[in-house]
């Protein structure tokens, strides 16, 4: 395996075995629908499950989410072919497109829905693998308009 797949998959790893504990601790100490605020009011941690995409979005697509990942995973194998070697900031938001694509993956077959727990209060509660592919999408948009 060369440097810059390396560098991608360590990447991904890291953040599926972050993404996947934060969500095992979850589910070990708390009731679903449980919450305790950390900054009340501000930021709460809540055990939900969602069956939906982002936002809570089209919810019971469980099956079309689980497809989508895989085609998600696929393009992304693809693509790391293209990668060049100096382009670390690209290799970067692939392994965090990659490692949050994966983790909610696992949720949506191992237990039907994705586990969500960190709260804002303003915003649907998320988790390690949204905030993932948020920030991935976020900085592909930004290496993309550069170019």
């Amino acid at each position: 395996m060369n440097k810059k797949n390396l560098f991608v998959f360590s990447i991904a790893l890291l953040i599926v075995i972050l993404d996947q504990l934060t969500k095992f601790l979850i589910k070990q100490n708390f009731q679903l629908n449980g919450s305790i605020p950390i900054i009340n009011n501000v930021f709460h941690l809540k055990y939900i499950t969602n069956t939906g995409s982002a936002f809570g979005l089209f919810r019971g697509l469980n099956l079309f989410f689980i497809s989508f990942s895989i085609i998600v995973i696929a393009v992304i194998f693809y693509c790391l072919k293209k990668i060049k070697y100096n382009e670390k900031a690209l290799q970067f938001a692939v392994g965090l497109l990659l490692g949050g694509t994966i983790g909610n993956l696992i949720d949506r077959i191992t237990y039907g829905a994705v586990t969500d727990f960190i709260d804002f209060r303003i915003w649907p509660v998320f988790n390690v693998a949204d905030s993932s592919v948020t920030i991935s999408i976020i900085l592909l948009i930004v290496l993309v308009w550069k170019k």
